[in-house]
């Protein structure tokens, strides 16, 4: 794994469209390790496609300057003990670089969205369609890494035509420190990649107790993730306790 990514617990806040602020990451503070925010459609594009997205009754942020909201958002959570990482969405690859360096100098993670499949999304080039077009993925990742900002992909598995262990490959010689693996229903996806590449892996997907974590950890990710019962304290209780067992933490809690 990239000694450039470490967080502890490794516990992750997976992003929640239009619900994962910086009030959110707070608050799950006391049981995950890192936060990350958004997703955040950052140009035209991709803003028009999250109003739609509204429109059918979605949450998205949809801020009018959102450079400014990753900055404000960063920025109040300088005094909480969680690494923060934001998700961005974008049809071109010049508000990927801009958010990269708010990133960067509010020592943020960026994670580059290569996950959404909702139609309005894909249909302007964001989301699952960037892992059908890796050149355009790998070009994305390294103009953010090349800000010196720390850059990883959400990424989806059992899209068709896609072998993640191979786009893994190539994102991390684009630059990319990690990736974050929505498993599906093939969890041991993870195992794939963690053994072609060395990222640091977080895997996605279903983590909801001792059993879930275990299978991850097995498979050898490096951290998991939390998605939408990020905001119910039982749940994250339960998994940031099966982290502290199956990732060595117990004795050092």
């Amino acid at each position: 794994m990239t000694g450039r990514v470490s967080f502890t617990p490794p516990l992750a806040l997976a992003s929640l469209s239009g619900e994962a602020d910086a009030d959110w990451a707070r608050a799950g503070a006391a049981h995950a390790g890192a936060a990350f925010l958004g997703g955040i459609a950052l140009d035209e594009d991709s803003r028009a496609a999250a109003r739609d997205l509204v429109a059918r009754d979605r949450s998205e942020f949809l801020p009018d300057d959102p450079l400014a909201f990753i900055d404000r958002q960063l920025e109040s959570l300088s005094d909480v003990p969680i690494q923060p990482a934001f998700n961005v969405r974008s049809a071109t690859v010049d508000p990927i670089a801009d958010a990269a360096r708010v990133c960067r100098d509010r020592d943020a993670y960026l994670e580059l969205n290569a996950h959404c499949r909702q139609d309005e999304l894909c249909a302007v080039g964001c989301g699952e369609t960037l892992l059908k077009d890796g050149g355009r993925l790998t070009e994305y990742v390294n103009r953010a890494a090349e800000t010196g900002a720390t850059v990883g992909v959400k990424v989806r598995a059992e899209v068709p035509g896609v072998d993640l262990p191979a786009l893994a490959r190539d994102l991390e010689r684009a630059g990319a420190s990690f990736v974050h693996v929505d498993a599906m229903d093939s969890e041991s996806i993870i195992a794939d990649v963690v053994d072609a590449t060395d990222l640091f892996v977080i895997a996605n997907n279903g983590v909801r107790d001792d059993a879930t974590v275990r299978e991850y950890a097995d498979y050898g990710a490096d951290a998991v993730s939390v998605g939408r019962p990020s905001d119910n304290p039982a749940v994250l209780g339960r998994v940031r306790g099966a982290v502290d067992r199956h990732f060595g933490l117990e004795q050092v809690r």
